[in-house]
């Protein structure tokens, strides 16, 4: 399973890879906004936004892409490892 991460915090990129790794998912994370995100994003299974921690132009770009190409959302406030790993507790479980 591929996962997208939009949002969160620089610090904690490893740890959301490490984190989808134990889950078998295999992960992009896109913390800043650097270029058009759709062109980069591609089709993964899941697409994860950390609201809390991105801003509104970057959100709706990537659920506009997300809709477009029929993957599901998974939003949640709080960027933290615990909140990603109740995420994929819920969306790979299996």
């Amino acid at each position: 399973m591929s996962v997208v991460i939009v949002g969160g915090n620089e610090c904690m990129v490893c740890q959301y890879e490490n984190i989808c790794k134990e889950y078998g998912c295999k992960a992009k994370v896109f913390v800043k906004e650097s270029g058009a995100i759709r062109k980069k994003m591609g089709t993964p299974d899941l697409l994860i936004l950390f609201t809390n921690t991105v801003s509104h132009k970057m959100i709706n770009s990537a659920v506009a892409e997300a809709k477009r190409c029929k993957i599901r959302i998974a939003r949640t406030h709080s960027s933290s490892a615990a909140a990603l790993t109740k995420l994929l507790d819920e969306f790979c479980a299996g």
